[in-house]
């Protein structure tokens, strides 16, 4: 393989990691502002709600513990580590190539 289409692979995969590590940091920065009780009225963290809601999509509610913050942490968490876990994977896999 030519050097060109090797570093085409590795911008490819940083950017993979970098979208993965965005994904996460919205689901963290969610999970914080639960648990410090953040005014939903406020815009910032209406929008960042707005963000991880649809990136967690998939996985919140997806746990069914009596309180409501072990729910949001674990449903988020969870979204926000296979995030993690993926897209790095896949950036690291297209690294390699």
């Amino acid at each position: 393989m030519s050097p060109r289409y090797r570093n085409g692979a590795n911008q490819a995969g940083t950017v993979i990691a970098v979208v993965a590590d965005a994904m996460a940091l919205i689901l963290g920065l969610w999970i914080l502002m639960y648990l410090l009780d953040a005014n939903r009225a406020n815009g910032l963290v209406r929008f960042v709600h707005d963000a991880a809601s649809w990136l967690a999509g998939w996985s919140h509610d997806l746990f069914t513990f009596d309180e409501a913050w072990a729910r949001v942490v674990a449903g988020y968490g969870l979204a926000a580590v296979v995030y993690l876990f993926v897209g790095h994977a896949i950036a690291n896999r297209m690294q390699r190539h």
